[in-house]
Protein backbone atom coordinates (compact mmCIF):
# COMPACT_ATOMS: atom_id res chain seq x y z
CA UNK A 1 0.00 0.00 0.00
CA UNK A 2 1.48 3.15 -0.92
CA UNK A 3 1.95 6.54 1.42
CA UNK A 4 -1.37 7.93 -0.74
CA UNK A 5 -3.61 4.87 0.07
CA UNK A 6 -3.17 5.22 3.46
CA UNK A 7 -5.53 6.34 6.20
CA UNK A 8 -3.97 8.91 7.94
CA UNK A 9 -7.17 8.99 11.04
CA UNK A 10 -8.75 6.22 12.88
CA UNK A 11 -11.56 6.12 15.66
CA UNK A 12 -11.67 3.68 18.71
CA UNK A 13 -15.15 2.93 20.58
CA UNK A 14 -13.77 2.07 23.88
CA UNK A 15 -16.10 2.66 26.04
CA UNK A 16 -17.84 -0.59 26.87
CA UNK A 17 -18.21 -1.40 30.73
CA UNK A 18 -17.08 -4.96 30.94
CA UNK A 19 -19.48 -6.15 33.59
CA UNK A 20 -18.60 -9.49 32.49
CA UNK A 21 -15.12 -9.71 33.37
CA UNK A 22 -15.79 -7.83 37.11
CA UNK A 23 -13.91 -7.53 39.41
CA UNK A 24 -10.91 -6.83 37.04
CA UNK A 25 -12.73 -3.63 35.88
CA UNK A 26 -13.75 -2.11 39.06
CA UNK A 27 -11.42 0.58 38.64
CA UNK A 28 -9.96 0.16 35.41
CA UNK A 29 -11.86 0.64 32.01
CA UNK A 30 -12.14 -2.64 30.11
CA UNK A 31 -9.79 -1.59 27.03
CA UNK A 32 -6.90 -0.19 29.67
CA UNK A 33 -7.01 -3.54 31.73
CA UNK A 34 -3.23 -4.85 30.80
CA UNK A 35 -2.75 -7.53 27.99
CA UNK A 36 0.34 -8.91 27.28
CA UNK A 37 1.66 -6.48 29.58
CA UNK A 38 0.40 -3.25 28.18
CA UNK A 39 -2.89 -1.72 28.21
CA UNK A 40 -4.95 -3.72 25.81
CA UNK A 41 -5.58 -0.61 24.01
CA UNK A 42 -1.88 -0.25 23.52
CA UNK A 43 -1.66 -2.81 21.05
CA UNK A 44 -4.99 -1.83 19.14
CA UNK A 45 -3.04 1.32 18.57
CA UNK A 46 0.19 0.31 17.69
CA UNK A 47 -1.39 -1.67 15.15
CA UNK A 48 -3.05 1.57 14.03
CA UNK A 49 -0.07 3.48 13.65
CA UNK A 50 1.86 0.34 11.27
CA UNK A 51 -1.37 0.72 8.95
CA UNK A 52 -0.14 4.19 8.74
CA UNK A 53 -2.60 6.31 11.11
CA UNK A 54 -0.86 9.10 12.96
CA UNK A 55 -4.29 10.62 14.94
CA UNK A 56 -6.70 8.08 17.08
CA UNK A 57 -9.97 9.53 18.40
CA UNK A 58 -11.07 7.86 21.48
CA UNK A 59 -14.41 7.24 22.46
CA UNK A 60 -14.56 6.56 25.85
CA UNK A 61 -16.74 6.58 28.82
CA UNK A 62 -18.04 9.57 31.06
CA UNK A 63 -14.30 9.82 32.67
CA UNK A 64 -11.57 9.92 29.66
CA UNK A 65 -8.91 10.89 32.58
CA UNK A 66 -7.49 6.96 32.54
CA UNK A 67 -6.81 7.19 28.79
CA UNK A 68 -4.93 10.12 28.48
CA UNK A 69 -1.71 7.36 29.69
CA UNK A 70 -1.90 5.93 26.47
CA UNK A 71 -0.10 8.59 24.31
CA UNK A 72 3.17 7.34 26.65
CA UNK A 73 2.64 4.14 24.95
CA UNK A 74 2.19 5.15 21.17
CA UNK A 75 3.51 7.33 18.54
CA UNK A 76 0.46 9.04 17.39
CA UNK A 77 -1.60 11.66 18.55
CA UNK A 78 -4.36 10.88 20.51
CA UNK A 79 -8.28 12.88 20.73
CA UNK A 80 -9.65 11.45 23.75
CA UNK A 81 -13.03 11.99 23.37
CA UNK A 82 -15.85 11.29 26.54
CA UNK A 83 -19.56 9.92 26.33
CA UNK A 84 -21.20 11.11 29.48
CA UNK A 85 -24.04 9.59 28.16
CA UNK A 86 -24.33 6.19 26.16
CA UNK A 87 -24.91 7.17 22.53
CA UNK A 88 -24.74 3.45 21.31
CA UNK A 89 -22.04 1.87 18.98
CA UNK A 90 -21.84 4.88 16.47
CA UNK A 91 -23.15 8.31 17.95
CA UNK A 92 -19.77 8.79 19.81
CA UNK A 93 -18.00 8.64 16.36
CA UNK A 94 -21.02 10.91 14.95
CA UNK A 95 -20.26 13.66 17.59
CA UNK A 96 -16.73 14.10 16.14
CA UNK A 97 -17.17 13.74 12.00
CA UNK A 98 -17.34 16.88 11.02
CA UNK A 99 -13.52 17.31 12.52
CA UNK A 100 -12.45 14.16 10.20
CA UNK A 101 -10.28 14.97 6.99
CA UNK A 102 -11.31 12.17 4.93
CA UNK A 103 -11.52 8.31 4.70
CA UNK A 104 -11.46 6.77 7.97
CA UNK A 105 -10.84 3.37 10.05
CA UNK A 106 -12.88 2.73 13.05
CA UNK A 107 -12.47 0.39 15.70
CA UNK A 108 -14.09 -1.70 18.25
CA UNK A 109 -11.69 -0.94 21.42
CA UNK A 110 -12.26 -4.46 23.20
CA UNK A 111 -12.00 -6.93 19.77
CA UNK A 112 -8.58 -9.15 19.28
CA UNK A 113 -7.84 -9.46 15.73
CA UNK A 114 -5.03 -9.77 13.52
CA UNK A 115 -7.14 -8.37 10.55
CA UNK A 116 -5.01 -7.13 7.88
CA UNK A 117 -5.89 -2.99 8.42
CA UNK A 118 -4.35 -2.27 4.71
CA UNK A 119 -6.02 -4.71 2.55
CA UNK A 120 -8.98 -3.23 4.10
CA UNK A 121 -8.05 -0.19 3.25
CA UNK A 122 -6.56 -0.92 -0.25
CA UNK A 123 -10.05 -2.47 -0.99
CA UNK A 124 -12.13 0.71 -0.11
CA UNK A 125 -9.84 2.42 -2.26
CA UNK A 126 -10.65 0.52 -5.24
CA UNK A 127 -14.40 -0.10 -4.59
CA UNK A 128 -15.29 3.35 -3.52
CA UNK A 129 -18.35 2.22 -1.87
CA UNK A 130 -19.80 4.51 1.12
CA UNK A 131 -18.17 2.01 3.81
CA UNK A 132 -16.01 -1.15 3.54
CA UNK A 133 -17.09 -3.31 6.43
CA UNK A 134 -14.38 -6.35 7.84
CA UNK A 135 -16.23 -9.29 8.13
CA UNK A 136 -15.70 -12.46 9.75
CA UNK A 137 -17.42 -16.33 8.95
CA UNK A 138 -19.30 -17.58 11.91
CA UNK A 139 -20.66 -21.32 11.92
CA UNK A 140 -24.47 -20.80 13.29
CA UNK A 141 -25.95 -17.49 11.78
CA UNK A 142 -28.80 -17.67 14.49
CA UNK A 143 -26.96 -15.65 16.96
CA UNK A 144 -25.61 -12.96 14.68
CA UNK A 145 -26.59 -10.32 12.17
CA UNK A 146 -25.66 -11.59 8.76
CA UNK A 147 -23.88 -9.44 5.87
CA UNK A 148 -25.81 -10.97 2.88
CA UNK A 149 -23.40 -10.42 0.07
CA UNK A 150 -23.10 -10.76 -3.82
CA UNK A 151 -19.74 -10.88 -4.93
CA UNK A 152 -17.77 -8.64 -2.40
CA UNK A 153 -20.75 -6.38 -2.09
CA UNK A 154 -23.25 -5.89 1.02
CA UNK A 155 -26.53 -6.05 -0.17
CA UNK A 156 -28.65 -6.72 2.21
CA UNK A 157 -28.62 -7.24 6.55
CA UNK A 158 -30.62 -10.34 8.16
CA UNK A 159 -30.64 -10.69 11.80
CA UNK A 160 -29.92 -13.62 13.72
CA UNK A 161 -31.27 -16.42 10.88
CA UNK A 162 -31.98 -20.10 11.43
CA UNK A 163 -29.24 -22.37 10.51
CA UNK A 164 -29.38 -23.28 6.89
CA UNK A 165 -31.97 -20.39 5.54
CA UNK A 166 -29.38 -18.70 3.89
CA UNK A 167 -27.44 -20.86 1.96
CA UNK A 168 -23.74 -19.42 1.49
CA UNK A 169 -24.48 -16.47 3.27
CA UNK A 170 -22.37 -17.55 6.87
CA UNK A 171 -20.37 -13.68 7.54
CA UNK A 172 -21.33 -11.36 10.05
CA UNK A 173 -19.60 -7.65 11.07
CA UNK A 174 -16.31 -8.01 12.95
CA UNK A 175 -16.49 -4.81 13.93
CA UNK A 176 -13.84 -2.81 11.92
CA UNK A 177 -14.84 -0.48 9.12
CA UNK A 178 -13.20 1.87 6.79
CA UNK A 179 -15.43 4.48 5.77
CA UNK A 180 -16.46 8.09 4.60
CA UNK A 181 -17.22 10.73 7.00
CA UNK A 182 -20.30 11.60 5.25
CA UNK A 183 -21.70 8.43 6.21
CA UNK A 184 -22.15 9.87 9.42
CA UNK A 185 -23.09 13.27 8.27
CA UNK A 186 -26.18 11.58 7.28
CA UNK A 187 -27.54 11.85 10.80
CA UNK A 188 -28.30 14.35 13.61
CA UNK A 189 -26.08 13.64 16.74
CA UNK A 190 -27.23 11.90 19.65
CA UNK A 191 -27.68 7.96 19.63
CA UNK A 192 -26.90 5.87 16.97
CA UNK A 193 -26.21 2.49 15.81
CA UNK A 194 -24.24 1.49 12.90
CA UNK A 195 -25.67 -2.00 12.70
CA UNK A 196 -29.62 -0.63 12.94
CA UNK A 197 -29.02 2.66 11.31
CA UNK A 198 -25.89 3.70 9.68
CA UNK A 199 -25.15 0.92 7.47
CA UNK A 200 -28.60 -0.03 6.53
CA UNK A 201 -29.42 3.91 5.99
CA UNK A 202 -26.90 3.94 3.28
CA UNK A 203 -28.23 0.72 1.52
CA UNK A 204 -31.63 2.68 1.83
CA UNK A 205 -30.45 5.72 0.24
CA UNK A 206 -28.83 3.95 -2.51
CA UNK A 207 -25.17 3.49 -1.63
CA UNK A 208 -22.72 0.87 -1.32
CA UNK A 209 -21.50 -1.35 0.60
CA UNK A 210 -18.46 -3.67 0.81
CA UNK A 211 -17.44 -6.28 2.50
CA UNK A 212 -13.43 -7.45 3.10
CA UNK A 213 -13.85 -11.51 4.72
CA UNK A 214 -11.02 -12.00 7.27
CA UNK A 215 -10.38 -15.81 8.41
CA UNK A 216 -7.73 -14.71 10.71
CA UNK A 217 -8.44 -14.07 14.38
CA UNK A 218 -11.23 -12.35 15.81
CA UNK A 219 -12.17 -13.08 19.43
CA UNK A 220 -14.30 -11.08 21.58
CA UNK A 221 -12.27 -10.32 24.98
CA UNK A 222 -15.55 -9.84 27.04
CA UNK A 223 -15.25 -12.65 29.73
CA UNK A 224 -12.60 -14.10 31.85
CA UNK A 225 -12.05 -17.69 29.37
CA UNK A 226 -12.29 -15.65 26.77
CA UNK A 227 -9.62 -12.98 27.77
CA UNK A 228 -7.57 -16.68 28.80
CA UNK A 229 -7.72 -17.49 25.56
CA UNK A 230 -7.25 -13.87 24.14
CA UNK A 231 -3.84 -14.37 25.88
CA UNK A 232 -3.14 -18.24 24.31
CA UNK A 233 -3.48 -16.64 21.02
CA UNK A 234 -0.96 -14.27 21.34
CA UNK A 235 1.25 -16.20 23.02
CA UNK A 236 1.38 -19.17 20.82
CA UNK A 237 1.71 -16.74 17.75
CA UNK A 238 -1.14 -17.01 16.09
CA UNK A 239 -1.42 -13.45 15.93
CA UNK A 240 1.14 -11.14 15.60
CA UNK A 241 0.71 -8.61 18.76
CA UNK A 242 2.57 -5.82 18.83
CA UNK A 243 3.25 -5.35 23.14
CA UNK A 244 4.76 -8.74 22.52
CA UNK A 245 7.29 -7.39 20.35
CA UNK A 246 9.83 -5.98 22.81
CA UNK A 247 9.98 -9.77 24.67
CA UNK A 248 13.29 -11.97 23.48
CA UNK A 249 11.66 -15.38 22.06
CA UNK A 250 13.39 -18.50 23.02
CA UNK A 251 12.87 -22.57 23.28
CA UNK A 252 9.05 -23.43 22.54
CA UNK A 253 7.42 -19.77 22.85
CA UNK A 254 9.53 -18.62 25.91
CA UNK A 255 8.97 -15.43 25.74
CA UNK A 256 10.93 -13.02 28.14
CA UNK A 257 12.26 -9.75 29.38
CA UNK A 258 13.89 -9.23 32.48
CA UNK A 259 12.48 -12.00 33.65
CA UNK A 260 14.43 -13.78 36.89
CA UNK A 261 14.04 -17.80 36.91
CA UNK A 262 15.76 -20.07 39.20
CA UNK A 263 17.94 -22.68 37.42
CA UNK A 264 15.15 -25.64 38.93
CA UNK A 265 11.99 -24.19 37.82
CA UNK A 266 10.29 -25.38 35.61
CA UNK A 267 8.84 -23.08 32.20
CA UNK A 268 6.12 -24.58 29.55
CA UNK A 269 5.85 -22.78 26.81
CA UNK A 270 3.79 -20.50 25.24
CA UNK A 271 4.33 -18.27 28.17
CA UNK A 272 5.11 -14.77 28.81
CA UNK A 273 7.56 -13.29 31.77
CA UNK A 274 7.30 -9.48 31.67
CA UNK A 275 10.26 -8.78 34.33
CA UNK A 276 8.57 -11.85 36.70
CA UNK A 277 10.65 -13.46 39.15
CA UNK A 278 9.97 -17.53 39.77
CA UNK A 279 11.44 -19.50 42.50
CA UNK A 280 12.85 -22.38 42.85
CA UNK A 281 10.77 -25.45 42.40
CA UNK A 282 7.78 -23.49 40.51
CA UNK A 283 6.15 -24.47 37.20
CA UNK A 284 4.73 -22.01 34.94
CA UNK A 285 2.89 -22.62 31.44
CA UNK A 286 2.17 -23.51 29.14
CA UNK A 287 -0.49 -20.58 28.01
CA UNK A 288 0.77 -17.99 31.17
CA UNK A 289 1.78 -14.06 31.21
CA UNK A 290 3.11 -12.68 34.30
CA UNK A 291 3.00 -9.19 34.64
CA UNK A 292 6.06 -7.35 35.51
CA UNK A 293 7.43 -7.66 39.03
CA UNK A 294 5.24 -10.45 39.72
CA UNK A 295 6.40 -13.04 42.44
CA UNK A 296 5.71 -16.69 41.75
CA UNK A 297 6.99 -18.68 45.06
CA UNK A 298 9.19 -21.95 45.36
CA UNK A 299 6.91 -25.02 44.47
CA UNK A 300 3.68 -22.71 43.29
CA UNK A 301 2.49 -24.14 40.02
CA UNK A 302 0.91 -21.86 37.71
CA UNK A 303 -0.72 -22.87 34.50
CA UNK A 304 -3.11 -21.03 31.92
CA UNK A 305 -3.14 -18.16 33.86
CA UNK A 306 -2.72 -14.45 34.07
CA UNK A 307 -1.17 -12.28 36.63
CA UNK A 308 -1.02 -9.07 36.50
CA UNK A 309 1.48 -6.84 37.26
CA UNK A 310 3.18 -6.32 40.90
CA UNK A 311 1.46 -9.69 42.63
CA UNK A 312 2.70 -12.14 44.25
CA UNK A 313 1.83 -15.78 44.56
CA UNK A 314 2.61 -17.81 47.88
CA UNK A 315 4.68 -20.95 48.06
CA UNK A 316 3.40 -24.20 46.59
CA UNK A 317 0.45 -22.41 45.43
CA UNK A 318 -1.47 -23.68 42.80
CA UNK A 319 -3.54 -21.66 39.81
CA UNK A 320 -4.94 -23.24 36.92
CA UNK A 321 -7.07 -20.98 34.31
CA UNK A 322 -6.71 -18.08 37.16
CA UNK A 323 -7.02 -14.60 36.96
CA UNK A 324 -5.05 -11.97 39.64
CA UNK A 325 -5.47 -8.64 38.89
CA UNK A 326 -2.87 -5.93 39.53
CA UNK A 327 -0.97 -5.91 42.81
CA UNK A 328 -2.66 -8.61 44.87
CA UNK A 329 -1.17 -11.33 46.79
CA UNK A 330 -2.16 -14.91 47.32
CA UNK A 331 -0.84 -16.46 50.64
CA UNK A 332 1.01 -19.93 50.98
CA UNK A 333 -1.51 -22.59 52.26
CA UNK A 334 -4.60 -20.61 49.82
CA UNK A 335 -6.49 -22.83 48.00
CA UNK A 336 -7.40 -21.13 44.49
CA UNK A 337 -9.96 -23.10 42.46
CA UNK A 338 -9.83 -23.39 39.00
CA UNK A 339 -11.46 -20.89 36.73
CA UNK A 340 -11.64 -18.49 39.86
CA UNK A 341 -10.80 -14.58 39.17
CA UNK A 342 -8.59 -12.54 41.78
CA UNK A 343 -9.62 -8.45 41.78
CA UNK A 344 -6.99 -5.76 41.62
CA UNK A 345 -5.24 -5.04 45.43
CA UNK A 346 -6.49 -8.29 47.37
CA UNK A 347 -5.35 -10.50 49.69
CA UNK A 348 -6.32 -13.81 49.97
CA UNK A 349 -4.43 -15.59 53.89
CA UNK A 350 -3.16 -19.21 54.54
CA UNK A 351 -6.27 -21.37 54.85
CA UNK A 352 -8.65 -18.76 52.84
CA UNK A 353 -10.20 -20.92 49.89
CA UNK A 354 -11.32 -19.44 46.76
CA UNK A 355 -14.34 -21.99 45.28
CA UNK A 356 -13.79 -22.93 41.05
CA UNK A 357 -14.95 -20.08 39.11
CA UNK A 358 -15.62 -18.14 42.22
CA UNK A 359 -14.90 -14.19 41.89
CA UNK A 360 -13.58 -11.78 44.34
CA UNK A 361 -14.69 -9.11 45.25
CA UNK A 362 -17.91 -10.38 43.69
CA UNK A 363 -19.97 -8.87 40.80
CA UNK A 364 -22.17 -6.54 41.51
CA UNK A 365 -24.39 -6.20 38.46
Amino acid sequence: MTAHDEVREALVVAGGRGTRLQPLTFGVPKPLLPFCGQPFLAGVLQRLARAGVRRTWLIVGADSTPFRELQDVVDMDLEVVPEPTPLDTAGGVRAVAAQLDGTVLVLNGDVLTDVDLAAAVSHHRAHRPAATIVLTRVDDTSSFGVCVREGSRIVDFVEKPPPGTLPGQDTVNAGTYVLEPEVLMAHPEGPLSFERDVFPGVLANGGTLEGVVWNGVWSDLGTPDRWLEGTRLALAGDLDWPTLDRMEVTGDRVLADAASVADDAVVRGPVGLDGANVASGATVGPNTFLGARVGIGAAAVVTDSVVMEGSEIGDGVVLDRVIVGRNSRIDAGALIGRGAVLGHEQHVVAGDVLAPDERRPPRTD
